[in-house]
């Protein structure tokens, strides 16, 4: 029971790190921001089992873990007013072809990185930028004036 406990907890301190790290960190990973993922399962990992390596203790803490992941799913499907808390909301970072400042300061993303997410889509200037979303997976959409 007490691994229970250990996973549940563990499981609400990732999912509350996550959101304050922020999606668009999380979806373009550098190799130190790899490695340092790795360091904190191996840490987390110490933390749910201490001295337990059976396999039931795994077969709880993993079921313990998915169960949660697939409750708040399910809360974030069947309660629409939960969902920009457990998911986010899309934001807006380039509005006619202007960039919206005070939201790329928000996420904490440079001009020269969106400029960039531009170019990956054959976008040669904000210009050409109808709408710019942040998406909550981290990806950013872009919308071509017509």
């Amino acid at each position: 029971m007490d691994l229970f406990f250990r996973a549940a907890f563990i499981f609400g301190f990732i999912f509350l790190l996550t959101r304050v790290i922020g999606r668009r960190e999380l979806s373009a990973l550098e190799p130190f921001d790899l490695i340092l993922l790795i360091v904190i399962g191996d840490s987390v990992q110490q933390s749910l089992t201490q001295d337990d390596y059976s396999v039931t203790g795994a077969v709880i803490v993993v079921g313990t873990i998915a169960g949660l992941q697939v409750l708040v799913s399910w809360i974030g499907f069947r309660v629409p007013r939960l969902r920009p808390v457990l998911e986010g909301e899309p934001i807006v970072l380039v509005e006619d072809g202007k960039p919206i400042f005070r939201n790329l300061r928000h996420e904490r993303i440079a001009l020269e990185e969106l400029l960039e997410e531009a170019r990956t889509c054959q976008i040669e200037s904000l210009d050409d930028v109808k709408w710019a979303v942040l998406e909550t997976s981290g990806n950013v959409s872009f919308i071509k004036k017509q």
